[in-house]
């Protein structure tokens, strides 16, 4: 028998509708991908853990540069455009630097030096798991303990939902923009 990774249709057994209430709806739609992680009601429970809380020490912005350049890196256009259609105009991101996410080195002109910074650690956390003496120490000096675990958390984090979402072949939400040419 063939298992096929695939969002899950209502109605939905009574754990997991418990547990989906739990996750971010866009006007009570819930997406294809937390469908597709509703596979599995443990996978729900723990697989990813939800670091996009108000909590975070992170700027909301900082956390969107780290996840589209993580998916973009692993080519989830899924995910990518989850994220450009839900917060890019919120966080202020100029088409310029949409782009850039998906296409442009770390140090394109459109980010100011910290972003920049950013988008190298990502980088090199996506390419070899670890950073290079020269990144570590500006890594270091830029952030907070608190923040250097919560950029780490969301790199594997969103390496995570790409696997996911590339695995199971997700069509694009309607609201989500697609990868630039």
């Amino acid at each position: 028998m063939k298992h096929v990774l695939k969002p899950i249709v209502e109605p939905f057994a009574p754990e997991i509708a418990a547990i989906l209430k739990t996750y971010p709806q866009r006007n009570g739609y819930i997406l294809k991908l937390f469908r597709i992680f509703a596979n599995s009601a443990r996978f729900l429970r723990k697989g990813v853990s939800n670091l996009l809380d108000r909590e975070s020490p992170l700027s909301m912005r900082a956390r969107e540069i780290v996840i589209l350049r993580v998916t973009a890196n692993r080519d989830c256009e899924y995910e990518w455009g989850v994220h450009v259609g839900a917060f890019a105009d919120h966080v202020n991101f100029s088409p310029e630097q949409v782009r850039a996410t998906r296409l442009d080195a770390a140090d394109a002109p459109c980010w100011p030096p910290e972003e920049a910074l950013l988008l190298r650690v990502v980088d090199e956390i996506c390419e070899t798991g670890n950073l290079s003496d020269d990144t570590l120490e500006k890594f270091q000096s830029a952030w907070t303990l608190d923040q250097q675990l919560e950029i780490i958390a969301l790199c594997g984090a969103y390496h995570t939902v790409s696997f996911t979402a590339n695995i199971a072949r997700i069509e694009g939400e309607d609201f989500a923009a697609k990868f630039p040419e």
